[in-house]
């Protein structure tokens, strides 16, 4: 009897743990893809082509799809000596939640930015 009154809450804490969980983990994800999207936007000579191939091989090897890249400058080649270059990465919380339907996030859009200073000869 007091199992059948705790257990809809047990489980609600329990399956909200998961998705706070994955949601922590997909920002770090996100956050470290958009970091070496950045190192390699601030090379000389790099192209929005292979900025968006390292973001991407970074995510596909966490198994996140889905994310949305953005840079700027685009193409990052164009900034100056000492320019910032932005790189962000955006990817909805409902194409890379571990449960069927998310409770707490569902459309939540998690995205991390970063900003790097253009390394380039003057």
């Amino acid at each position: 009897m007091e199992f059948a009154v705790v257990a809809p809450l047990f489980f609600l804490l329990v399956l909200g743990m998961v998705e706070f969980g994955r949601m922590v983990m997909v920002q770090q994800i996100i956050t470290n893809g958009s970091r070496e999207g950045a190192r390699i936007a601030v090379l000389d000579g790099t192209t929005t082509t292979e900025v968006m191939t390292a973001v991407e091989n970074y995510l596909d090897s966490a198994a996140v799809s889905g994310a949305t890249v953005t840079i700027n400058p685009n193409p990052p080649n164009t900034a100056g000596f000492g320019e910032p270059v932005t790189v962000t990465v955006a990817v909805p919380f409902d194409q890379v939640s571990w449960l069927p339907s998310p409770m707490f996030l569902s459309g939540t859009t998690l995205s991390a930015s970063t900003v790097m200073r253009r390394e380039t000869v003057q």
